[in-house]
Parts: structure tokens; C-alpha cells; sequence
């Protein structure tokens, strides 16, 4: 039986070389933007996980199945079609801030925004804060 081997990975690759990259003004622009926002906010410095997550922090988690590994605490990524903003999984309170937060669409751990002149740089703030806060509880670094 082979052990399962994790995708996403902090990784040495340059956050602004990888931002740099990204085609659209607008999306670079926005990139840099949220690059500043999650910084200041988590108080963490950017990392690269696999090719196109920039992380702030991590945490440790290890499953009741024994799969385990390593995760950035909040990170987003300048997709092509929508920015991805990764918050934890399993948060119940990220509901109620979200009704504050402006356009966006949701799924597990991801939040889907445009761009971000259509959000609340607070309700951003407040989020990273929460999703941080919440992650540190459930995982305590040892």
C-alpha cells in the first residue's frame, strides 16, 4: 500500500516572480493588493505552496485516518477565471462574516472573488484573522 503524497508543498519558488508572471494588469494588480493585505494581517511572510497558492503561515494536521501533513493557514491564488482565497475547512462562523463580505462566490475551504475592488477589505482582514484563530485552536503548534 503506497503512502499518500501530498500535492501541495511550501515550496522556494519568489512569490513576486510568480506574481510577475500573471498576464492580466488588473489580476497582477489585485495580486499585489491581497499579497499586502494577508502579510500585514496574518503578520506572516508569503511562501509559495506547489505552483500557484501563495501561503501565509502553516499548521500541522493529522487526520483519525493517519493521513497527515502540512498546510498554509490562509493563502489565495490569481487564478485565470477568479481569485481563490483559502480559508480553513470546517469553520462555522466564516458564514456570517461572508454575508458582510461583498461579491463572492463560496465552496469548502475557497472563497471565489472577481476582484477586489467588489470586497470588503475589512471583512478580508476579519476573515484571515478568524480562519488563522480557528486553525491554531484545532491544530496547537507544539
Amino acid at each position: 500500500m503506497s503512502k499518500y503524497e501530498q500535492k501541495t508543498k511550501e515550496t522556494d519558488h519568489d512569490v513576486v516572480e510568480f506574481i510577475e508572471k500573471i498576464e492580466s494588469m488588473k489580476k497582477k494588480e489585485d495580486a499585489y493588493k491581497l499579497l499586502e493585505i494577508f502579510e500585514q494581517t496574518s503578520g506572516f511572510e508569503a511562501k509559495m505552496w506547489g505552483p500557484s497558492i501563495i501561503g501565509f503561515g502553516s499548521y500541522h494536521y493529522k487526520y483519525a485516518t493517519g493521513h497527515e501533513g502540512d498546510a498554509p493557514l490562509v493563502g489565495f491564488s490569481p487564478r485565470k477565471a477568479k481569485t481563490s482565497l483559502y480559508f480553513a475547512t470546517g469553520d462555522t462562523e466564516r458564514e456570517a462574516i461572508l454575508e458582510r463580505f461583498g461579491k463572492h462566490t463560496s465552496g469548502k475551504g475557497c472563497v471565489y472573488i472577481n476582484k477586489v475592488d467588489d470586497i470588503d477589505i475589512a471583512v478580508l482582514q476579519e476573515l484571515i484573522i478568524q480562519s488563522i484563530t480557528f486553525l491554531q485552536n484545532l491544530y496547537p503548534s507544539k
